[in-house]
């Protein structure tokens, strides 16, 4: 029988803009789904680490984390 040590999941994430907006309102709903994004691994208590945030120079956003897979112990990933 095989268990779950430890697991979790390097993502690299990008928040494009949407085209058939405004450059500024388009770069407004980026940074507003970004921090829903944050806000829902909070709720959702989803153990992270954001390793980079860079915004780039057209207004969208990349994200670099590792987080939790599903409700796995993270091990020593997160330290």
């Amino acid at each position: 029988m095989k268990r779950v040590k430890a697991a979790c999941i390097h993502q690299i994430l990008h928040f494009m803009l949407k085209e058939d907006f405004g450059h500024e309102y388009a770069v407004k709903t980026v940074n507003e789904e970004v921090a829903r994004y944050k806000m829902q691994l909070e709720r959702s208590r989803t153990q992270y680490k954001i390793l980079k945030e860079e915004k780039q120079e057209d207004g969208s956003v990349i994200i670099e984390i590792i987080k939790q897979y599903n409700t796995s112990p993270v091990g020593d990933f997160l330290k």
